[in-house]
């Protein structure tokens, strides 16, 4: 599904149901060099089982248009456009790492706007090391390849998102390979890592949001700790923690347990 967002066409993944306005809606976000086919168990399940489903490329990542988001609060407001094109006055987000800050910021800064907010793999604040956010910039290939370490605490799970025994740790490299060249202009990678390092609004807007906030956390995550997402859902109104057995990739590598914790906690 295209929509015209901002002046350009961005794509969204319904996982394979139209778009219906009468039925609750849910979007998926996704994080740096990441795009909505990281989603994609969990968007088929929904949108097969009474949701509409927005799984969304962000401006500048693969089949969407436009210029890359350069910061989390640039990113929450082509989120809160999005809404505003597809004609959905109220959602409920799911956003990983980065996009988990984007989904966060739209819950703080526009709360009538979510219904509510699911948060995977997040960390406040979010930085990034310095040797792997000028990697991102200088040497982009030896970046990928930093970050699919930390990311992954498995390299076959059976089974997985993507099938029982599949390498998982080269899955995430082609596809973040493919979404660093979708873009040749600009270097996505970079400015999605800086856009975290940057942003500082995350408590404030975790006790601005209105709505319950489910914190999905990687036991064995390098690249955002279980510990680093405390203070965050300290400030959360309806915070809640659920810890499952995976590193940061956790779509990939627990995608039933995200899953259960999503059906369990969204409802229409």
């Amino acid at each position: 599904m295209e929509l015209q967002v901002n002046g350009h066409a961005s794509y969204c993944y319904t996982g394979g149901k139209p778009f219906d306005p009468a039925k609750p809606t849910v979007v998926f976000i996704h994080g740096v060099l990441n795009d909505h086919s990281v989603w994609i168990l969990q968007s088929r399940y929904f949108a097969h089982h009474g949701w509409n489903v927005l799984a969304v490329d962000l401006p500048g990542h693969c089949r969407s248009a436009g210029e890359p988001p350069r910061s989390v609060e640039e990113a929450a407001r082509f989120i809160v456009a999005l809404l505003d094109a597809a004609g959905v006055p109220r959602a409920a987000l799911v956003g990983h790492s980065f996009g988990s800050l984007i989904a966060l910021e739209v819950a703080g800064s526009a709360p009538e706007r979510v219904s509510q907010l699911v948060m995977v793999g997040t960390a406040f604040p979010m930085k990034v090391s310095p040797a792997l956010l000028d990697a991102s910039l200088n040497q982009p290939m030896k970046a990928i390849d930093m970050v699919n370490t930390f990311s992954h605490s498995m390299l076959a799970p059976p089974p997985s998102s993507l099938g029982p025994g599949t390498w998982l740790l080269g899955g995430s490299r082609a596809l973040m390979k493919r979404v660093l060249a979708s873009n040749p202009r600009h270097n996505v990678f970079h400015l999605g890592f800086k856009a975290c390092d940057d942003y500082q609004g995350g408590e404030v807007q975790a006790a601005r949001s209105q709505c319950a906030i489910l914190f999905i956390a990687g036991r064995n995550d390098q690249m955002t700790p279980p510990r680093a997402m405390q203070a965050l859902a300290a400030k959360a109104r309806h915070g809640r923690i659920v810890t499952l057995e995976a590193g940061h990739a956790l779509m990939t590598e627990a995608p039933d347990a995200v899953l259960f914790a999503l059906k369990d906690f969204l409802q229409p």
